[in-house]
């Protein structure tokens, strides 16, 4: 039975996947010291797949639904956030960036489906923008250090969100389906293509080394992303879905990145300089005003009618 407010246990559940996906970037960032990003995102799938998909049943959509869904949310997307960090984008910032997938989400919502943008989703997205173009101000070339950015990373990133935003927009297309069945049989798919291309950039000799000589912080970084990250998280996750409605569980995500700030800054040392500061503020100002804007508008349009 659906109920509309968060019990203590309910409550205990969400933070428990806020920290699993918050803790996930700096076990990424862990993962890629001794593998390349590639064959990390390989990797990090064939536990996703195997040996769930012998266990749950293969989600009930169209074959061309599930190979798009993968293409987005499970290859590019995670191809793109990899490389992203493979090449300089520290993990905590890739967590914030990352969520970019809510205003690329809304406008390709509004560009497939129609959906009518609202007053809160634009200045949501107008705040963001400017936080993201501080946040893109600080990408240094050279001398850069834990707290800096990349200019390569920070692109990559976004490209890894608006992966995500095309992957949410196919999942709507899809409609109702078990989301632990669909993350476990749409990971099946691009482990080859990850495979291919790490040979493909990184030369098949790289990738056969660093699989014969993978250490233990790597394995367990593996285990971590797809386990706690991925299995784990997307279980609890639905749990929450199919309990309380959308709107009380689907804001809990803009914790995410708190978490992922926090423990990128106390485990990775990713102390932020004063402009990734301001600019993580007006981004985190930007989601929060996507979110809950709409009910700051309702009242300053009732009060202007009082």
């Amino acid at each position: 039975m659906s109920q509309t407010q968060l019990s203590p246990r309910h409550l205990l559940t969400a933070l428990i996947v806020i920290v699993l996906w918050g803790m996930n970037f700096v076990v990424i960032k862990v993962g890629l010291k001794g593998i390349p990003p590639l064959l990390l995102g390989a990797l990090r799938f064939v536990f996703v797949a195997f040996p769930a998909i012998f266990f749950l049943a293969r989600p009930k959509v169209e074959l061309k639904w599930l190979i798009a869904y993968a293409a987005t949310i499970s290859f590019a997307q995670f191809a793109f956030l990899f490389s992203a960090i493979a090449v300089g984008m520290p993990a905590g910032l890739a967590s914030l960036v990352l969520q970019a997938q809510a205003f690329f989400t809304v406008g390709l919502s509004a560009l497939v489906f129609g959906d009518k943008l609202k007053t809160s989703n634009v200045l949501g997205m107008l705040l963001a923008s400017v936080g993201l173009a501080l946040l893109g101000s600080a990408s240094i070339g050279v001398h850069a250090s834990a707290s800096q950015v990349s200019l390569a990373g920070f692109v990559l990133t976004l490209c890894a969100a608006l992966s995500w935003a095309c992957g949410n927009i196919i999942s709507k297309k899809m409609g109702q389906v078990g989301i632990l069945n669909l993350v476990a049989w749409s990971a099946l798919l691009p482990i080859i293509p990850f495979v291919l291309m790490s040979c493909l950039i990184d030369g098949s000799a790289v990738v056969l080394s660093s699989l014969r000589n993978i250490d233990f912080n790597s394995m367990l970084a593996i285990l971590y992303l797809s386990g706690a990250a991925s299995l784990i998280g997307y279980t609890l996750w639905g749990k929450l879905l199919t309990t309380l409605p959308t709107h009380v569980v689907a804001p809990m995500t803009l914790l995410v990145p708190v978490v992922g700030l926090s423990s990128a800054w106390i485990l990775l040392g990713e102390a932020l300089n004063q402009t990734q500061i301001l600019g993580a503020l007006i981004v985190m100002a930007g989601l929060l005003f996507n979110v809950f804007g709409y009910k700051l508008v309702a009242a300053f349009a009732q009060f202007r009618k009082s």
